[in-house]
Parts: C-alpha cells; sequence; structure tokens
C-alpha cells in the first residue's frame, strides 16, 4: 500500500511539533519555520502554521456505537499488538481520550480496536487495528 500524504493547519507550530515528536513519537522530516513533515506511521502528516486558526469553535461529532465520535478526524490502522502498546503508551503519558481504548464488533467479522484523541490544536485523531486485517473493508 502506498503511504498517504495529510497536511493540516496548526497555529500553535512548537507546540504540535512537541505533540506529534515526543507523544506519538513520528519521526520529524524536512521542515520550514512555516511547516513541519512528520513520519505519521509510515505515512507523510504536514503541521502547517496558520496563526489565528481556531479548529475547536464549532467541533461536529457523530453518534457511533454509543460514543460522539468526532468528525473530522484520521488516524492509522496499525498491527494489533502496535496499537495496543500505543494505547498503554498514551494512557502513560495522561492522553485524555475523546473515546477511550476499547474492541468493537468482538468476536464478529470486523473486530477491531479503536481509540479517540485531540492534538493540541483539537485535531481529531483516530488509531484502529484489526483482529483480522483482510477483513479492513469486510460488511
Amino acid at each position: 500500500m502506498n503511504p498517504f500524504h495529510l497536511a493540516i493547519p496548526v497555529s500553535n507550530l512548537s507546540l504540535c511539533r512537541k505533540f506529534y515528536k515526543d507523544v506519538l513519537e513520528c519521526t520529524e522530516g524536512r521542515s520550514s519555520e512555516h511547516w513541519v513533515d512528520f513520519n505519521f506511521f509510515g505515512h507523510q502528516l504536514v503541521i502547517h502554521q496558520k496563526p489565528g486558526m481556531d479548529i475547536s469553535a464549532n467541533p461536529i461529532s457523530n453518534p457511533v456505537d454509543g460514543h460522539e465520535v468526532p468528525v473530522p478526524h484520521f488516524g492509522a490502522v496499525l498491527e494489533w499488538e502496535q496499537w495496543e502498546n500505543l494505547a498503554e503508551k498514551l494512557k502513560s503519558k495522561n492522553i485524555t481520550f475523546v473515546i477511550e481504548p476499547y474492541i468493537r464488533f468482538k468476536g464478529k467479522v470486523g473486530e477491531q480496536a479503536t481509540m479517540f484523541f485531540m492534538d493540541p490544536e483539537n485535531n481529531a485523531l483516530e488509531f484502529k487495528a484489526f483482529k483480522n486485517i483482510d477483513q479492513l473493508f469486510e460488511k
């Protein structure tokens, strides 16, 4: 699978740089005084400084499995053990979860682990893992 490229706006470049580098442990790539590339779990994430931006003004969510899922959101599909390790690491770093790590569709087609949290600019992130990755797109 080819990596995706995603660029997101942030108002505080240094705070977000620290989050993606220190909390999520993404490797930093190229940068300038207004943007930073990261290796986001094998994909290219770029944070672009846009001073005065406030994306938290009108939060939107959709009800899913009794949770309010923030929209829009982005993230990565990880291997099961990698997801478990990330969830534990985030808990140890006192990340506030929008949706705590949990298992959806337990014992069914598409069984998956998922969790949601926000970066310092209120960009919503979801990380998930599938018990059987071949069921990623199955109904």
